[in-house]
């Protein structure tokens, strides 16, 4: 084993690291606002909206995010008024178009942990509040949203996993962060093997810190439930 070419290589990769956290951060912010309208949208009494936030969701989680990462960066240009708007000096960096695919991506299957969150608030729970007075903003406010939050966050926690390892595939579209840092490391030196395990790892390292981070707050979020067990 050539640990000094191996040191080398993680080196070089972790350069690559700030562009992945910042994909998926700026991705997952983006794509969970946008999940919260399409989860209201899809509860909503106005059956078009339902319908949008319907399409919405099967569209994006019933196609490869590959597909749609290459439809918005090769596709969008295609489109004549769209070069000629203000949007295209952003739609036509690579980086805007990751982000844009990984917002939408995420999006959809976020609003779907949004929605069953929601749904899975005991109807005991909601009921005991009205009667003690509760509803509207303040109902969800302090019933609702705090034991969706508990129910959704390990599913959503799987999310942003997913997502660290969905933005390897922006360096199809160029972009330098690990994977594409590591595709041009086996082009310069053909040692295919030796790249890919200490990419692996960067990547097994990210998710274990993310983990460990979800657990805590999930920890914190059910520490009364542990006090009353006590």
């Amino acid at each position: 084993m050539d640990w000094a070419f191996l040191l080398d290589v993680c080196r070089q990769l972790l350069l690559g690291v700030p562009l992945t956290l910042q994909l998926v951060a700026i991705s997952l912010s983006i794509g969970f606002g946008l999940a919260v309208l399409v989860a209201s949208a899809a509860g909503s009494s106005f059956s078009p909206l339902r319908w949008a936030a319907r399409t919405h969701v099967e569209l994006f989680r019933g196609t490869p995010l590959l597909v749609q990462i290459f439809l918005i960066y090769y596709g969008l240009g295609q489109i004549g008024p769209l070069r000629h708007s203000f949007l295209w000096p952003f739609l036509r960096e690579p980086y805007w178009c990751a982000i844009l695919a990984l917002a939408l991506n995420t999006s959809a299957y976020t609003a779907e942990i949004i929605r069953g969150a929601i749904q899975s608030v005991p109807a005991g729970e909601v009921e005991a509040a009205r009667a003690c007075g509760m509803s509207g903003l303040l109902l969800r406010r302090r019933i609702t949203w705090p034991i969706a939050l508990r129910q959704g966050l390990p599913v959503y926690g799987s999310e942003v996993i997913l997502m660290i390892k969905a933005t390897s595939l922006a360096s199809i579209i160029t972009l330098t962060e690990v994977t594409g840092i590591a595709y041009k490391l086996i082009s310069s030196t053909y040692r295919v093997f030796e790249i890919f395990v200490v990419t692996g790892a960067i990547y097994l390292a990210l998710n274990f810190m993310i983990s460990i981070a979800l657990s805590l707050i999930e920890r914190r979020l059910n520490a009364h439930h542990a006090y009353s067990r006590a």
